[in-house]
C-alpha cells in the first residue's frame, strides 16, 4: 500500500476509540477523513471532515471513495435503539467497503461472551452472550466474517473497558469520576476482589495502527485480543487514581446498581447498563498471545501515566 493511497475514513472520529485510532494512523502517514453528523472545518491536524450520517448508506459510500480503511467506531448514543440501529450501520459500512476495496476496522467488546468463555477470553472462545446487546455484537461480527467471502476485508481488535484523554461512552469517565470536577471520591462498579480488564485508548488506537502497517499479512477476516491492564483484584485502577489525585485515602463508593434495576423498565440506557453488571462480578481477562506474536509486543503506557493523563484531560486534577 503506497503512502499516497493510505486514506482512512473514520466513522466516530470525534469519539474515544475512533479519535485515538485516527491519531495513531495519522502519525504513520495516513490521511484522515473524519465523518460527522455536523459540518466541521479542516482543523490544525490537517484532517478532512465530511458531513454525513452512518445510517445513510449513500453518504457513507460517498465518503469512502478512494479510502483504504474504514474505522467503524460508531454506536447509538446512550445504549439506545441498538436492535434497530447497530446492524443497519454496519451494513452501510459493508457496502462502502465493498465499493472502495477498503478494510473495515472494528473495535470489539467483551459483551459477545458468556460464562462458558470466562475467565480468559481468546479469539476462538465460544461467543454465547447472555445479554441483548451481546447477541447484537455477535451478529455484527458474524456479518464481518461472512463478508470476507464476498471480498470485504476486516480487522477486529477486542478490548476491555476503555479509559483515556478523549472521553466517550465508558465507565471510567461516565461512572467512576465526574469530568470537570475535583476528585472527592471514586465510584467503582465492581468488587475489589474481582479482576477486570482495562484498555487505555491511545494504546488501543496504536494497536490498530501497528496492525495496519502490516495489513498485507492479515487474513481477510482478522481478529486479535488486546489485554491492556489486567487489574487482578480491582484495586490497581483505584490506587492509580488516588496517586494521580495525591489523595491516598480518597474514598471509594460502590455503584448503586439497585437504582439502575429500579429504573430499567422505564429507561433503556439504564436497562442496558444494568445488563452489564455480571461482567463486573466475574474476572474477565483477554489473552493477547496472538497479538504479541504478530506485533512483537502490545502497545503499553504505564498505568499511573495513563490514569494521570486521563484525569488531567477530564478536568479532574485542577490546573
Amino acid at each position: 500500500m503506497s503512502q499516497s493511497s493510505r486514506i482512512a475514513l473514520v466513522l466516530g472520529a470525534t469519539g474515544g476509540i475512533g479519535g485515538e485510532t485516527a491519531l495513531a494512523l495519522s502519525r504513520r502517514g495516513w490521511r484522515i477523513r473524519g465523518f460527522s453528523r455536523t459540518a466541521k472545518p479542516m482543523d490544525s491536524s490537517g484532517w478532512e471532515w465530511v458531513k454525513g450520517d452512518a445510517l445513510e448508506r449513500a453518504s457513507v459510500e460517498a465518503a469512502a471513495r478512494g479510502v483504504s480503511a474504514i474505522v467503524h467506531a460508531v454506536n447509538p448514543p446512550g445504549y439506545r435503539n441498538w436492535a434497530t440501529l447497530v446492524l443497519p450501520m454496519i451494513e452501510n459500512t459493508f457496502a462502502a467497503a465493498q465499493a472502495s476495496g477498503a478494510r473495515i476496522l472494528l473495535p470489539g467488546t467483551i459483551y459477545n461472551y458468556g460464562p462458558d468463555a470466562f475467565p480468559v477470553l481468546r479469539e476462538d472462545s465460544p461467543q454465547s452472550a447472555t445479554t441483548h446487546k451481546g447477541t447484537i455484537r455477535i451478529a455484527l461480527e458474524r456479518k464481518l466474517e461472512e463478508a470476507a467471502g464476498h471480498g470485504v476485508r476486516s480487522l477486529i481488535v477486542r478490548f476491555g473497558d476503555f479509559f483515556g484523554p478523549k472521553p466517550g461512552n465508558n465507565w471510567f469517565s461516565q461512572g467512576m469520576v465526574t469530568p470537570n470536577r475535583p476528585l472527592t471520591s471514586i465510584t467503582y462498579p465492581g468488587r475489589k476482589d474481582v479482576g477486570h480488564s482495562w484498555a487505555y485508548l491511545p494504546d488501543a488506537g496504536e494497536a490498530f495502527a501497528q496492525l495496519m502497517q502490516r495489513e498485507a499479512e492479515l487474513e481477510a477476516f482478522a481478529r486479535f485480543h488486546f489485554r491492556g491492564y489486567w487489574d487482578a483484584d480491582g484495586t490497581a485502577i483505584i490506587e492509580a487514581i488516588r496517586k494521580a489525585a495525591g489523595k491516598a485515602s480518597l474514598p471509594v463508593k460502590a455503584l448503586p446498581w439497585f437504582i439502575f434495576k429500579l429504573a430499567s423498565p422505564f429507561n433503556e440506557t439504564l436497562r442496558e447498563l444494568y445488563a452489564t453488571r455480571p461482567l463486573w462480578e466475574t474476572p474477565i481477562d483477554l489473552d493477547n498471545a496472538r497479538l504479541v506474536q504478530f506485533l512483537g509486543q502490545e502497545p503499553h503506557t504505564p498505568l499511573d501515566k495513563a490514569v494521570d493523563a486521563t484525569l488531567r484531560a477530564l478536568g479532574c486534577l485542577g490546573a
